[in-house]
């Protein structure tokens, strides 16, 4: 193309170098109209569910998403733990979390991943059953775990993420 320009052209650099600063402009124009574009980003809090506990928010939303930190069976209400061994912590833990989801808009149903980590796997089944009973037939994605200790002694916390539809 070079070549047939300069024949065209007597072979002047300085139609060429123009062409090729057009041709740059054009390029570059066209890049910058594809990018994808800046999600907002929002922090979101609310006292229906219990303050983080450390540097942490309960919750960031990025675009459609919402990624919720982990919670546990805090009532925020008194600070303290709740009564009831893991099936009384595991409702307080998701309504923490449906707290946290419902003033950022969302709800159960939007939640496309969780993960539930346990001071004791032989709980899987008792926290289960009350798991199941904040979602549709739809379940998110999820792992279960044990883990060797939890905050505040906690029996069991989750962490999800939600997106909007």
């Amino acid at each position: 193309m070079r070549k047939q320009l300069q024949d065209r052209h007597g072979g002047s650099p300085s139609i060429i170098c123009m062409i090729n600063r057009i041709l740059i402009v054009a390029i570059a124009s066209f890049l910058a109209g594809c990018q994808q574009p800046v999600l907002d980003r929002e922090t979101i809090s609310t006292d229906k569910a219990p303050a983080a506990i450390g540097p942490y928010s309960q919750a960031i939303r990025v675009g459609n998403r919402l990624y919720l930190s982990g919670q546990i069976g805090i009532d925020p209400a008194t600070g303290q733990m709740v009564d009831g061994g893991i099936e009384g912590q595991a409702h307080q833990t998701l309504k923490n979390l449906g707290a946290v989801l419902q003033s950022a808009g969302f709800s159960f149903d939007d939640v496309v991943q969780a993960q539930v980590f346990l001071a004791d796997l032989n709980d899987y089944a008792t926290m289960n059953a009350v798991y199941k009973t904040y979602f549709d037939e739809s379940f998110p994605a999820r792992a279960a775990v044990q883990v060797a200790r939890i905050p505040r002694d906690a029996q069991v916390e989750i962490m999800m993420v939600a997106v909007r539809k």
